[in-house]
């Protein structure tokens, strides 16, 4: 059975895959600031009123299922994750930069889930395991 969300005068259920990677794609996501950005971006999902249902943290970017309530546009969300958790990570980092002033690249990909949220939810968790599996063939 299909599980449906509602506010005052609409039933919803609004999922989408996205994709954010750190300035020059660098692959800082490693150890205690994997950890804390894990804490940041559930923190500020909640926040909105953001369901955070899967995610994973590779070491050059974050794969995320999400359900957005529609009183949100997916621009806003994405916009207010990267804006907050940038800021929150430059705090934690204290006087060392992480990469310049900046943390996260300038766009994102996005895509709606649908009604095959299971093979989306597969696929985020086993996203490591493919890369490793792809590099083992290029070797």
């Amino acid at each position: 059975m299909h599980e449906w969300e509602s506010l005052s005068h609409v039933r919803w259920d609004c999922k989408y895959h996205i994709v954010i990677a750190p300035k020059y794609r660098q692959k800082v996501l490693y150890g205690k600031l994997k950890r804390d950005l894990g804490e940041i971006l559930r923190d500020l999902c909640r926040q909105k009123g953001v369901a955070l249902l899967e995610g994973h943290l590779m070491a050059d970017h974050v794969h995320m299922c999400l359900r957005v309530p529609p009183k949100h546009s997916i621009a806003f969300v994405i916009g207010f994750l990267k804006g907050k958790s940038a800021v929150r990570i430059h705090r934690k980092a204290g006087n060392k930069r992480v990469t310049g002033l900046h943390f996260w690249a300038r766009g994102y990909c996005v895509s709606t889930v649908g009604l095959d949220e299971a093979t989306v939810r597969k696929y985020i968790r086993e996203q490591e395991k493919a890369d490793k599996q792809q590099l083992e063939l290029f070797r």
